[in-house]
């Protein structure tokens, strides 16, 4: 989930202000493409001896097939877990135990779901199992990654994992740059997926505390498989649990060396760098690479919704609702307009959603909307609520529809429109700061089609009328064009 934009341009107007930022945009960012494949693109800001350094991928969950679900998430955790030279006491001895770990596990696997399986056979083999992990853990150092990026300086050492990208990143001490690529450019290349098994227990862990026991997480995720009938942006980047349970070494292995490569790759440095040395170092660390295969576009199309729909959640937690719009990803013009429609929902107290349910009515306790899931195919616009104890949802969805219609059928004042525009440039300036948010911004974006997206922003936002605000409310915000889910305790709360 994202306020998309508000996240990213921020970052140029904080280095870039002015009316003239989008040319100075184009003046600062430096583009550099490998013979691989890989977008190298760079920043230099020498106000502090820093830099940040991101990896982002144009794979994510929206990628994998039936049989991958959950690949991409699992991978994450995987290439934190070494190379043939770091994390490992004994590569010789470990790499004879991996390959023993994964024939028994592989074992298990293909065993598990069949019906006339010996309990007794899986019995053993899980047994024998857990005594190679257990010899295993003797030849493994734990975070070794962590550890040296952190004796060097490094902070903010992390990793996601979206429905578009997957990204990678570090701030350091510029003068660690090339421990960076170093490791970097090592874990592309010789990645090991040592504790497999424990890792996907770990992850199926993770499903259960984030979803299917966090309310927040149940309505989110049943709302996107209700939106979604056939895009793969119903499923959740996580994966289901039966998914989890059977992610196979072979399926991640196969998944990272097709399409974790060069040419699907944007690595982005912002901070006290040079660009020329800068260069030099990425394509003697990067530049050799295999190129890799692109990722290729996803062929399913949602069709048009004929109807709403609706969910409930039976849930043993105070109610929730959710209501989500398809509507068109960027660069068309009527996502620029749903920016604007956003903030005029719930853009701070103020905003008209704000000011309706939570201060006049008293009908929730707080209300949000965001676009979601993703950004590269067709989305949705999601307004997210808590009823008040004495309210129930109905009440609320009332009370949001009447807001709705008003921006059908009432014209923004100037003054509205004008503070709707200035808020989200406020907005962006508070939450962007340093060199990590201006990298994400880039590399983002990057990944999604093209960085120079954000040159234009401001012009087309500015250009945006309030016909264009009541076309749009008109044309998508429709009860055929809508899911509603709830959760709560008890019965339907419909």
């Amino acid at each position: 989930m994202h306020r998309k934009l508000y996240v990213i341009f921020a970052v140029f107007l904080l280095v870039l202000p002015g009316p003239s930022f989008a040319q100075t945009l184009v003046e600062k960012v430096q583009e550099h493409h490998l013979a691989n494949g890989a977008t190298l693109l760079m920043v230099e800001r020498h106000n502090s001896p820093t830099v940040a350094a991101y990896i982002t991928f144009r794979v994510g969950s929206v990628n994998e097939t039936s049989e991958q679900r959950g690949t991409a998430h699992l991978l994450e955790h995987m290439l934190f877990k070494g190379t043939k030279t770091l994390g490992t006491r004994d590569y010789r001895a470990e790499s004879k135990l991996l390959k023993e770990i994964e024939d028994v596990g592989s074992r298990i696997d293909s065993l598990k779901n069949l019906p006339n399986t010996d309990p007794q056979t899986l019995t053993e083999l899980r047994s024998r199992l857990h005594d190679l992990q257990k010899q295993h853990r003797s030849l493994v150092v734990k975070d070794e990654f962590a550890r040296i990026y952190s004796e060097n300086g490094g902070v903010g050492y992390n990793a996601f994992t979206g429905k578009d990208q997957t990204t990678y990143l570090i701030n350091l001490p510029s003068n660690k740059l090339e421990l960076w690529a170093d490791i970097e450019s090592d874990r592309l290349q010789n990645a090991v997926f040592r504790e497999f098994y424990t890792e996907r227990d770990v992850v199926r862990e993770e499903r259960r505390r984030s979803y299917e026991s966090n309310p927040g997480g149940q309505i989110y995720e049943s709302l996107l498989a209700t939106a979604f009938k056939v895009h793969p942006y119903r499923d959740p980047i996580i994966g289901w649990s039966s998914d989890i349970e059977n992610l196979s070494l072979k399926n991640i292995r196969e998944f990272f060396h097709k399409y974790y490569t060069p040419v699907n790759m944007v690595i982005t440095l912002v901070g006290d760098i040079d660009s020329r040395k800068t260069i030099d170092l990425v394509e003697r660390y990067f530049g050799r690479l295999a190129p890799g295969v692109p990722v290729p576009p996803v062929i399913e199309k949602e069709p048009k919704q004929d109807g709403e729909r609706r969910v409930h959640i039976d849930f043993d937690a105070e109610q929730r609702l959710m209501i989500a719009y398809h509507k068109p990803t960027m660069p068309s013009k009527d996502d620029y307009v749903f920016d604007i429609i956003l903030q005029i929902l719930t853009g701070g107290r103020t905003s008209r959603l704000y000011q309706s349910l939570v201060v006049d009515k008293q009908l929730v306790t707080d209300v949000d909307a965001f676009t979601a899931p993703g950004s590269r195919y067709p989305n949705l616009m999601i307004l997210s609520m808590s009823p008040s104890r004495t309210c129930t949802c109905v009440d609320v969805e009332q009370a949001v529809y009447d807001e709705l219609d008003r921006l059908k059928t009432e014209p923004l004042s100037a003054a509205e429109l004008n503070q709707a525009r200035k808020q989200i440039t406020t907005s962006m300036l508070r939450n962007l700061e340093g060199n990590s948010g201006l990298a994400r911004m880039l590399s983002s974006y990057q990944s999604l089609g093209d960085w120079h997206y954000l040159v234009n922003y401001n012009k087309e936002l500015a250009g945006i009328t309030a016909e264009d605000v009541m076309d749009v409310a008109q044309r998508y915000l429709q009860a055929d064009n809508r899911t509603v889910a709830t959760l709560g305790r008890g019965g339907k709360i419909l």
